[in-house]
C-alpha cells in the first residue's frame, strides 16, 4: 500500500473524510486500479454525504476485485448509507459468502435488517456474528435493538450491560441503552445516556433523536403518545396500515350504532371524540411539544434544524387560529362572525398538512407534500380573499364553492396520504 492510501486509512479513522479523501486521490493517480483505494474512497464520500460518487467508487472496486470480500462490504455500506437496503442486503450477503467468519459483515447485515424492520432476521444475523466473535459491539447493539423491537426488554438491557461493560465510552451503547429505556417508559434513565453519548459524540443524531423524545416524554400526554409511536415504529409498514385501517374501521362502526340506536349515543359519542383526539394528537402532539421545548434552555438546543422549522410553522398557525376565536368572539354581525370562522377554519385545517410536510423524508416525499401544502394555502387563501374583498356574483360563488371543497377535502384527507409519504424511504443522492 502506498503511504497515501495509509495516511488515508488513518485520516478515515479519525474522521476526517475530507483530508482522506484527498490522499486516496492522490494514491489513485499512482495507481488507478487500486481496488482498495477505491473502496475507501467510497466509505469517505458516503461519509461525506456524496451518495452517488460513492456508489460508482464501490462498484469500480468489486469490479477490480468480485472476490474480495471488503470489497462487497463497502458496496454494501454505502448503499445502506443510501437508503437502498434491499441491494444492500444482497451486497453483503455476497461479502459474507466470501468471508462467513468476520463478524462486521454480519454486524452491517443486522443493521440493514432493522432499517428493513425485520427484526428476527437482524438478531439471527447479530448472533452469528457474535458466535465469530463474542465481544463484537456491533452485533451486541444490533442484538440489544432487535430484542427491544422483539418485546424482550429485559434481555436487551442485559446485552448493553455487557456491552457498557466492555466499553463504557461507546456512543452508540449509550444512544442505544437510552432508546431501551425510552421503550420501557423510563424517560429520566434514558436522558443519562443520552446526555453521555452526546458528551463523547456531539455530532449523534441517534442521540440527539432520543434526548429531545426523553424530554418531551416528561410529559403525561406525550408519554403515552410515544408509546404509541414506539409501538406503531415496530411494525411492518403493512401492519401500520392495517392498525390504521383497523381504527378508522372501528370509529365508522361505531358511528354507524350510534345513528341506528340513539339510546347509545351518549355512550358511544365519547369514544368518538376520543378517536378524534388521538387523531389529531398522532399528528400534532410531536409538533406541539417540539414547539413547547423551545422554552426550555436544554430543549432549544436539542432540536435540529427540521424540528425548528416544524414548530415555527404550527406557532404561526396556533397564531392565526388564536387570532380568529378572538375577531369571533367579538365580532357583533353575521358577515363577520362569517368571515371570522372561515379564518379559524383556515389555520386551524392547515395544521396537519403544513407540519406534515416535516414528517416526510427529504427527496420526492418531503417535495411532493410540500407542494400539496402550498396548493392548500392557495385554495383556502384565496377562497378568503374572494370572502372578504370580491363582489357576489354567480361566478365567484361557484369558484369559492369549488376552492371550498378542494380545501377541506384536501385537509381532511391529508392523515391518509401523509402516512403513506410518511412511510416511505427514499434513496439518498
Amino acid at each position: 500500500m502506498s503511504a497515501h492510501f495509509e495516511r488515508a486509512h488513518l485520516l478515515l479513522q479519525q474522521h476526517r473524510p475530507e483530508m482522506a479523501e484527498a490522499e486516496l486521490r492522490l494514491a489513485l493517480a499512482e495507481d488507478p486500479d487500486a481496488p482498495e483505494a477505491h473502496a475507501l474512497l467510497a466509505l469517505c464520500l458516503s461519509e461525506l454525504e456524496r451518495h452517488t460518487e460513492a456508489t460508482e467508487e464501490a462498484q469500480r472496486a468489486v469490479s477490480l476485485a468480485p472476490d474480495d470480500s471488503f470489497s462487497h462490504y463497502v458496496h454494501a455500506a454505502v448503499l445502506s448509507g443510501r437508503d437502498d437496503y434491499a441491494a444492500a442486503g444482497a451486497a453483503i450477503a455476497e461479502a459474507i459468502r466470501l468471508l462467513p467468519e468476520e463478524p462486521d459483515y454480519w454486524g452491517l447485515l443486522g443493521g440493514v435488517r432493522l432499517s428493513q424492520k425485520r427484526w428476527q432476521d437482524a438478531l439471527d444475523a447479530a448472533e452469528s456474528g457474535l458466535r465469530h466473535d463474542a465481544e463484537h459491539e456491533k452485533c451486541l447493539n444490533v442484538r440489544a435493538i432487535a430484542l427491544v423491537k422483539l418485546g424482550r426488554q429485559a434481555e436487551a438491557g442485559r446485552v448493553l450491560d455487557v456491552a457498557l461493560r466492555q466499553n463504557p465510552d461507546n456512543t452508540l451503547t449509550h444512544a442505544n441503552q437510552g432508546w431501551a429505556l425510552l421503550e420501557a417508559g423510563e424517560p429520566q434513565k434514558a436522558m443519562e445516556h443520552f446526555r453521555e453519548a452526546l458528551r463523547l459524540e456531539p455530532n449523534n443524531e441517534w442521540a440527539r433523536q432520543g434526548i429531545v423524545e426523553a424530554l418531551k416524554a416528561r410529559h403525561f400526554i406525550y408519554r403515552w403518545m410515544l408509546k404509541y409511536f414506539l409501538f406503531m415504529g415496530k411494525l411492518s409498514d403493512k401492519a401500520a396500515w392495517a392498525v390504521i385501517i383497523g381504527l378508522y374501521l372501528g370509529n365508522r362502526v361505531i358511528a354507524s350504532l350510534s345513528k341506528s340506536h340513539p339510546a347509545w349515543a351518549p355512550y358511544l359519542q365519547p369514544i368518538l371524540y376520543l378517536y378524534l383526539g388521538f387523531c389529531l394528537l398522532t399528528w400534532l402532539a410531536y409538533p406541539l411539544f417540539n414547539l413547547l421545548l423551545r422554552f426550555n434552555r436544554f430543549g432549544r438546543l436539542a432540536l435540529n434544524r427540521d424540528q425548528i422549522r416544524m414548530s415555527n410553522a404550527l406557532a404561526v398557525l396556533l397564531l392565526g387560529l388564536a387570532g380568529a376565536l378572538v375577531w369571533l368572539g367579538f365580532s357583533s354581525n353575521p358577515v363577520e362572525s362569517v368571515c371570522a370562522q372561515e379564518t379559524a377554519w383556515f389555520f386551524g385545517l392547515l395544521m396537519l398538512p403544513v407540519t406534515g410536510v416535516f414528517h416526510c423524508e427529504p427527496g420526492w416525499p418531503r417535495r411532493l407534500m410540500t407542494f400539496i401544502a402550498a396548493i392548500l394555502i392557495g385554495c383556502g387563501g384565496t377562497k378568503l380573499g374572494l370572502l372578504f374583498f370580491a363582489t357576489s356574483t354567480p361566478e365567484n360563488l361557484t369558484l369559492f364553492k369549488t376552492l371550498h371543497i378542494v380545501f377541506m377535502w384536501g385537509c381532511v384527507l391529508s392523515p391518509w396520504y401523509l402516512n403513506f409519504l410518511a412511510m416511505v424511504t427514499p434513496k439518498k443522492r
